[in-house]
């Protein structure tokens, strides 16, 4: 069955949220916005000091307002150091500002992340083109602290900002039909310099995808900060996905689309390699890369003299809670 996906700019008149709505609803979270901005910089100190040495960054009213309520440490990765903010931030994978690691934090900047707005279609009730305070009104910020592991063999444990990827799915409806959710990340070449590259192999705009009972998993997130803090460009601001039991490639970054389709997405890196990347792309230390092993990983930071490499575990450490989303697959097929 043929579904067309629209460009990531088509909205329906259907989609439109009515003025009278809208207007009501853009006076209530202005107003919760004033008082979150009044107790805003008790609360930023508090997460300074909950994680020293990581700079101020402004952050917009609504999420500064949150901070008062966000369940802290509401998940942890027991016996992990988290790594330094340093390294989180400046080595990472984000094509779109270019093929290096550290060309997201030396170019991202150049991408405006306010104001910004999510469409969501597809087969769901509640389509539309909603504002994350739209999007987050009701919701709990929470932290939570993962281990990160990469397709390329290195990994991190960072702790992230942001609400159940299932709140956002129950909000908007999905309707039965629905079997996948399809993530896309924004396309702006004027901003996004990697996009302009001769060289690039990439068919953008970014697309990633998950299977409706992945997405509804209670580990599966969506991020809008890390360190107690608005989420850096490079890291995907100010909207990510992170779902720590999969390689790193499948919580995609900036994000502008979320569509509930039938079939399987047709994902970017399994569209450019599907011998290497697969869409499940699950932590496996049993199953390697084709150009390398993944029983083994980098833990960041490390040095030449101590790369710290340590045991893969069997989905990054979250087995118990996500191994029964897949005790009827061959995980060497439905790699």
């Amino acid at each position: 069955m043929l579904i067309r996906i629209p460009a990531g700019g088509d909205c329906h008149e259907s989609e439109v949220t009515p003025e009278p709505i809208y207007r009501s609803r853009r006076r209530f979270i202005q107003g919760a916005a004033l008082a979150g901005a009044a107790v805003g910089v008790p609360l930023l100190a508090r997460a300074a000091e909950q994680y020293p040495g990581v700079p101020a960054s402004p952050a917009p009213p609504w999420f500064v307002g949150k901070l008062g309520d966000a369940r802290w440490r509401a998940v942890v990765a027991q016996g992990e150091a988290i790594t330094p903010y340093a390294d989180a931030t400046q080595y990472n994978n984000f094509y779109e500002f270019g093929p290096n690691k550290g060309d997201p934090a030396r170019y991202a900047a150049e991408l405006k992340v306010e104001p910004w707005t999510v469409l969501v279609d597809g087969e769901v009730e509640k389509p539309g083109r909603y504002s994350l305070e739209d999007l987050f009104i009701e919701g709990q910020l929470e932290e939570r602290i993962y281990r990160l592991r990469c397709v390329e063999a290195w990994s991190m444990v960072i702790p992230w900002l942001g609400f159940p990827l299932a709140d956002l799915v129950q909000m908007v409806r999905p309707l039965s039909a629905a079997k996948f959710a399809r993530f896309e990340t924004a396309y702006r070449p004027d901003e996004m310099r990697g996009t302009r590259s001769s060289f690039a192999l990439i068919d953008w705009p970014y697309v990633e995808g998950l299977r409706m009972d992945e997405a509804m998993h209670p580990l599966s997130l969506l991020a809008v900060g890390m360190y107690g803090r608005v989420l850096p460009n490079q890291n995907g601001a100010p909207l990510r996905l992170v779902i720590p039991w999969k390689y790193g490639f499948k919580s995609i970054k900036s994000i502008v689309r979320i569509s509930f389709v039938r079939e399987q997405p047709r994902t970017t890196w399994r569209s450019m390699a599907p011998e290497e990347y697969g869409f499940y792309a699950n932590v496996n230390p049993q199953v390697s890369h084709p150009r390398w092993s993944q029983a083994r990983e980098r833990r960041l930071p490390g040095s030449l003299f101590s790369p710290n490499v340590r045991d893969t575990l069997l989905f990054n450490g979250y087995a118990d809670q996500v191994a029964d989303l897949y005790a009827s697959m061959d995980l060497t097929k439905d790699y």
